[in-house]
Parts: C-alpha cells; sequence; structure tokens
C-alpha cells in the first residue's frame, strides 16, 4: 500500500520535523510504499492564482498548474497529514495545498449541486498535529482543524475511510516528558495505521 505523507512545517529542527520523521519510520517499517510529501522543501506555493480560480471547475485544465501533485494523491491508499496548528488552523502551506489540489474533478465532484466524494482511493487517513493552545481553548475556538480533517477532508474520501486525528495540546508548555509521551504515542499508532 502506498501512503502520500504531507508534511507542512518550515523548520528542520523543529518538534514537529520530530514527529515528521517519526511517521516515516514507523510506516517504513511496516512496509508501506512512502511518498513523502515535504511542501516546504519541495518550494510549494500556496497562492492560488487568478487564472486557477478562474479554471477551478473547469475539469479539463484546472489540474494543469499543479498536476504532479495531483497525481501523488491520486496513487496514495492512504494520507497522512503532519503539521502545526497556528492560530487555531493551519499553516498556510496546507490551506494552500487543499486549496489548489482538492479540485473539483480531483477530491470531489459535483453532481446537480451536491458534492460527491472523489478520492475512493483513500482508505485511511492520519493527521498528527501540535497545537500551542490546551484541549479548552482549542474547544472554545471551534477546534477547526480537527473539524476540517475528521469531518470536511474526511468526506470526500471513501466511505469506510479510518481516520487517526493525533494532537499534542499545550504545546506551549509540554515538558520533555509529555512531548516523548507524545512522539511515542503516534509511533505506536502508526504502527498500526489503516
Amino acid at each position: 500500500m502506498k501512503a502520500l505523507v504531507v508534511y507542512a512545517h518550515p523548520d528542520p529542527q523543529s518538534y514537529c520535523a520530530a514527529l515528521h520523521d517519526a511517521v516515516l519510520e514507523e510506516l517504513n517499517g511496516k512496509g508501506w510504499d512512502i511518498d513523502d510529501c515535504d511542501l516546504n522543501a519541495e518550494g510549494f506555493s500556496p497562492v492560488l492564482t487568478t487564472d486557477e480560480r478562474r479554471n477551478y471547475h473547469n475539469e479539463a485544465i484546472n489540474t494543469l498548474p499543479v498536476q504532479g501533485y495531483v497525481e501523488r494523491l491520486r496513487q496514495a491508499d492512504a494520507l497522512v497529514l503532519v503539521f502545526p496548528v497556528w492560530n487555531f488552523g493551519y499553516p498556510a502551506i496546507l490551506k494552500g495545498f487543499f486549496d489548489r489540489v482538492f479540485l473539483p474533478g480531483v477530491s470531489f465532484n459535483l453532481v446537480d449541486g451536491k458534492v460527491k466524494a472523489n478520492l475512493l482511493n483513500i482508505k485511511a487517513l492520519a493527521a498528527v498535529t501540535t497545537y500551542g493552545g490546551n484541549r479548552l481553548r482549542a474547544f472554545m475556538a471551534g477546534d477547526p482543524p480537527r473539524k476540517s480533517i475528521t469531518r470536511s477532508v474526511r468526506y470526500v474520501m471513501s466511505p469506510a475511510v479510518r481516520i487517526k486525528y493525533l494532537a499534542l495540546y499545550d504545546m506551549n508548555r509540554a515538558n520533555d516528558r509529555k512531548r516523548a509521551a507524545f512522539l511515542a504515542r503516534v509511533r505506536h499508532e502508526m504502527k498500526s495505521f489503516a
């Protein structure tokens, strides 16, 4: 099985980078064919251009600016997202990935004005993330990243998609023990992924 791992953090020395490395090591150890998509290292532009927006619904040409990323997504059996939560949202580069790659005809189809899932090849979805704020603050803000992953992103995939949402809340006050425990949890969950 093939996993597309989308990583969205600019600092290769961050804790998020350690989480990314752990995800790759565990999936590799389980025999996954891994496509490691480090958005920052690849120079992915998150900006949806005027032409891209105008051609958004034209399935004959809407994928041309991001064709390589579209093909990588279509070839995957699983999608793993590794990112920090900043200001209760995705980093801009990951939001741009969704805006530019999850297109009509790619992640969904419009049928009589209704969205129909089109990423039926994705059978497993995981998010590995950190929040600066605690769980209560995230809850009070509506926890948009969690809801987006477990609802809207999940909705465009196979109806039987298996989901893991692994979050370390209160990263700003996490000590070495708490960070180590979360890293161990991520390793454990990736060993049983899909």
